[in-house]
């Protein structure tokens, strides 16, 4: 149902994890942890697979922060479990209040800061990840929560691969030339979302040891989790989730 990012495993007040697309009760082609309530599928039936996942990570749904994304590089301060509109990367303080993003192909971001007690959801498809919002996560968690970048740690989660990622010129553009890559037998450039997303957590001073990046891919795991480009549009979301635990 879930996997843990070993990065964060140190840490016994986190309760953190990326689902997978088993476990659910969606039926095909949303088959079956499906997490996406702006997917096309019944949205009792992944209220219902929410339910499952939160139950499985010992949190209560009202306690869950989410927003409807929207490729944008707007971020939220977050007190309260709530639903919001717009928003990218959530960040909070708060204990006993989780933060989570869907993703079906994009990238997602979960880092922590021990020593203020904070932390960020980041959703990072390649519009997000050009207008840097990771970078901006991480300097808003400095202003708001007084984070020192050196002190966190993150996860760079389950994305679509370099080599599935092919492009248009238009996209290549984007980015800077060490984030792509031309093919001359297909003439289409092909885009690293995990380096670029990772370079701009190292540029904002996290130290390389304390990032960790999937060893998946949505394509080529396909199996295991959901794919936008792979499944044609029609297919679930999974999530990423990070939040602190309420002092006992």
């Amino acid at each position: 149902m879930f996997k843990r990012p070993e990065i964060f495993q140190q840490f016994t007040n986190l309760v953190v994890a990326e689902s997978t697309r088993h476990g659910g009760f969606s039926e095909k082609p949303y088959t079956s942890l499906n997490l996406g309530l702006y997917s096309g599928d019944s949205k009792e039936t992944v209220l219902k697979n929410r339910r499952q996942f939160y139950q499985a990570l010992g949190i209560g749904e009202r306690r869950v922060a989410h927003s409807y994304q929207t490729h944008s590089d707007e971020i939220v301060v977050v007190t309260r479990g709530k639903a919001y509109q717009g928003y990218d990367a959530l960040i909070t303080a708060r204990k006993g209040v989780f933060i989570s993003v869907t993703v079906a192909d994009c990238t997602p971001i979960l880092i922590f800061d021990p020593v203020q007690q904070a932390v960020g959801a980041v959703h990072a498809g390649w519009r997000g990840t050009v207008k840097q919002i990771v970078a901006k996560t991480i300097q808003k968690m400095q202003s708001e929560f007084k984070t020192n970048p050196a002190d966190c740690f993150a996860y760079v989660g389950t994305c679509i691969d370099e080599c599935s990622f092919e492009v248009g010129l238009e996209v290549a553009d984007e980015f800077m030339p060490e984030f792509k890559r031309f093919d001359a037998e297909k003439q289409k450039f092909f885009i690293d979302l995990k380096k670029a997303n990772f370079v701009q957590l190292l540029n904002c001073g996290l130290p390389e040891n304390q990032i960790e990046i999937s060893e998946f891919s949505t394509i080529l795991h396909n199996e295991d989790y959901f794919s936008f480009r792979k499944e044609r549009g029609k297919t679930g979301r999974f999530a990423a989730l990070i939040g602190m635990k309420l002092e006992e």
